[in-house]
């Protein structure tokens, strides 16, 4: 029409318009499609229990009566309970041992990896440790920690050194656990760097080495800053993962010797099917909930997760 203005647009216009929108409508559905597996794996395994668990919380239920409805007693208990305070701090001291020297190995192994060999197999031997699962590499070190007949006693003694109790000991037997999760998950750590460093531009390094920076230097201006996705998502799920060890410990210890490893989820574990307090161990799990988001929204913060070097 002739007083029709060109913002406005007419009906040719429109009509060109309309492909690029049923092509957005297309391509939104098909996203939608497939994230729908893992959408409705979230709802049944995830948030369902989780709502079931909050549910069960307020209630005393030993799993052979019907549960009777306690309100926020479990809370107030668990408030009073020095053995849960206790798990906690084992816990956190695991933590302390565990993610530190993981994170700064894995980085170094996959720094060198990138330098020096960027081969295949030398990939697959490093993530070969995390295809084990946590009950087998318990159980392999449990023989091979074994204070008479493991095979890393033998070792040090062949060096000189003295025995050591590694697992039964109160002093040494939560730093051995820490020490078989770094074992085991080292390696993947390692993998995620590696492909973090893959998307790194060279020629950030070329210009650096131009202007006479050295390998420290780069690895301090250039490789940590556009590593620090790949690092908030490595120490998320690391300190996460850590917080819920359960599989080396229920192998190795199950919690001694004299509880010194007597980890959260291990606590958690033996109110609901040892001592049969279903209603109190679902209140422990729901405070620990809450302490992993806490935990999860402070290492974002901290890390400064909602950044990126490398727009």
């Amino acid at each position: 029409m002739p007083g029709q203005t060109a913002a406005q647009g007419g009906p040719d216009q429109n009509k060109r318009l309309l492909p690029g929108r049923v092509l957005r409508r297309k391509e939104a559905l098909t996203g939608y499609l497939f994230i729908l597996p893992a959408l409705i794996g979230l709802l049944v395994f995830f948030a369902l229990p989780t709502l079931r668990a909050a549910e069960i919380s307020l209630t005393h239920w030993n799993l052979m009566r019907p549960a009777r409805w306690a309100g926020f007693e479990n809370y107030a208990r668990l408030w009073a309970d020095g053995k849960f305070w206790e798990s906690m701090r084992i816990t956190l001291f695991y933590v302390i041992y565990n993610i530190p020297l993981q994170t700064a190995l894995g980085l170094l192994i996959a720094v060198l990896a990138d330098r020096l060999a960027k081969s295949v197999m030398l990939r697959a031997v490093i993530i070969a440790p995390y295809l084990i699962s946590n009950v087998v590499a318990g159980l392999v070190w449990l023989l091979m920690l074994d204070p008479l007949i493991g095979i890393t006693n033998a070792f040090l003694g062949g060096i000189g050194i003295m025995p050591q109790p590694f697992l039964s000991s109160p002093d040494q037997a939560l730093i051995s656990v820490a020490g078989i999760s770094i074992w085991r998950h080292v390696g993947f750590t390692a993998l995620l760097f590696y492909a973090g460093l893959q998307s790194i531009p060279r020629d950030l390094y070329e210009a650096a080495r131009l202007d006479g920076a050295s390998e420290q230097a780069m690895f301090r201006m250039i490789t940590l800053p556009l590593l620090r996705p790949v690092m908030v998502f490595v120490l998320v799920t690391s300190v996460v993962g850590s917080f819920q060890v359960f599989d080396v410990i229920a192998v190795t210890t199950r919690g001694g010797p004299a509880d010194s490893t007597r980890a959260v989820l291990w606590y958690i574990y033996e109110n609901a099917f040892q001592f049969s307090r279903m209603g109190y161990a679902s209140a422990m799990s729901m405070v620990l909930f809450v302490i992993l988001i806490l935990v999860t929204l402070l290492q974002m913060k901290l890390l400064h997760a909602d950044r990126s070097d490398l727009g």
